[in-house]
C-alpha cells in the first residue's frame, strides 16, 4: 500500500478481501463498487495524488486546507463535508483543544475520499469494523459511523469537563486558592473552544439532511438527524457548563474579595488604634524643655497607664459600634 493512503477499501459488503493496492486504485472505474480512500494530506505523495485526481478543483483545495471549518458544500456529482472532532488518546494528558482534529470528505456515487493531518481514532475504528466484517457499505452509513464516533468522543470530553467543574465547585467552598481561579478560566476556555467547533458541525449536518441528493436514503437522513440532535444536546450541556463555570468564578472572586476586605478591615482597626497612641508618644518624645512630668520619676508609669486607658477606651468604643 502506498504511504499516502492510510486506508483503501471497497465498501461492497464483501470484507474478506484485503485493502486495495495502488494498481487496483489506479485501475478503479466509477462503475465499480463504492471506493473509500483516506489520506494524510500533509504528505507530499498525498497532495500530489489529490492534485492529479479527477476531483473538482475547489474540493482539491478543501481536502488539503489546513484551516477548514465544519461545513457542507454540495457539488454537481456529490458533496463535500468537513467535520471536526476530538482524537482521544489515553496515553497523553493533552487539553481537548490540543487534540482537535479536522476530517474532510468528498462523497460521490461511487467514491469517498477523506483526509486528515494525523491518524484519527474514528477513522481507524471504521477500518477495524470493515476488517471485522460489519463496516459501512453505503455513503450514508459511512457518514453515520464517522459522526457517531466523533460525537461519542466529544460526549466523553464533555462528561470529563463536567466532573472537573464539580470538583472545582467543591474546592471553592472549602478553599479560595488563587490556583482555582486559573483552573476555572482554563475550563471555560476549553468549553468555549469545544462549543466553537461543534456549532458549525451541527449546522453542516442539518444542511446535509435537507439537501437534494440521491446519495442519502430517507432512513439515513433520519439517522443523521438523530446524530444532529445529539450534537444539539451536547451544545446545551456545554452552555450549562459554561454558565456554571461563570457562577463558580464569580463566587470565587466574591470569596477572595471578602477575605481581602477582612484583612484590610483588620489593618484599618490596628491603624486606628495606634494612631492616638503614636500621637501621644510623639508629642511627649520631643526634646524640648517644659515637658510635663520631666522631673517626676513616676511620670513614665503614669504616661504608660494613660496609653493603656486610651487603648481600652478605643476598644470599648469599637465594640459598642460593632466594629469588632
Amino acid at each position: 500500500m502506498p504511504n499516502c493512503f492510510a486506508y483503501c477499501y471497497r465498501l461492497n459488503g464483501d470484507h474478506s478481501k484485503p485493502a486495495l493496492t495502488l494498481d487496483k486504485i489506479n485501475n478503479w472505474q466509477p462503475t465499480d463498487d463504492l471506493l473509500w480512500l483516506h489520506l494524510n494530506y500533509t504528505q507530499p505523495q498525498a497532495q500530489q495524488w489529490i492534485q492529479q485526481s479527477q476531483l473538482p478543483d475547489i474540493e482539491k483545495d478543501s481536502l488539503t486546507n489546513d484551516r477548514e471549518r465544519p461545513r457542507l458544500n454540495q457539488t454537481k456529482d456529490g458533496f463535500f463535508l468537513a467535520l471536526r472532532g476530538i482524537d482521544i488518546d489515553k496515553n497523553t494528558q493533552n487539553k481537548p483543544s490540543d487534540s482537535m482534529v479536522s476530517i474532510r470528505g468528498y462523497f460521490t456515487k461511487n467514491l469517498i475520499v477523506t483526509t486528515s493531518n494525523q491518524p484519527v481514532v474514528a477513522i481507524s475504528r471504521i477500518a477495524d469494523h470493515i476488517n471485522g466484517g460489519f463496516g459501512p457499505t453505503t455513503i450514508g452509513n459511512f457518514i453515520l459511523s464517522l459522526c457517531d464516533h466523533l460525537v461519542s468522543h466529544k460526549m466523553t470530553v464533555i462528561d470529563t469537563l463536567d466532573e472537573q467543574l464539580t470538583e472545582l465547585e467543591e474546592q471553592v467552598m472549602t478553599d479560595s486558592d488563587m490556583k482555582l481561579r486559573n483552573n476555572i478560566a482554563v475550563l471555560r476556555r476549553e468549553t468555549v473552544k469545544l462549543r466553537h467547533s461543534m456549532t458549525p458541525q451541527r449546522d453542516a449536518l442539518a444542511k446535509l439532511i435537507t439537501i437534494d441528493t440521491p446519495l442519502l436514503s430517507l432512513a439515513e437522513r433520519q439517522k443523521i438527524h438523530e446524530v444532529d440532535e445529539k450534537i444539539s444536546h451536547a451544545l446545551d450541556d456545554l452552555n450549562a457548563i459554561r454558565e456554571r463555570a461563570n457562577v463558580t468564578q464569580e463566587e470565587l472572586m466574591s470569596l477572595q474579595s471578602e477575605a481581602l476586605n477582612q484583612r484590610l478591615y483588620f489593618l484599618s482597626l490596628i491603624t486606628t488604634v495606634f494612631l492616638p497612641l503614636g500621637f501621644l508618644t510623639g508629642l511627649f518624645g520631643v526634646n524640648l524643655d517644659g515637658i510635663p512630668g520631666a522631673e517626676n520619676h513616676l511620670s513614665f508609669s503614669i504616661f504608660c497607664g494613660l496609653l493603656v486607658g486610651v487603648l481600652i477606651l478605643q476598644l470599648a468604643l469599637f465594640y459598642r459600634r460593632k466594629w469588632i
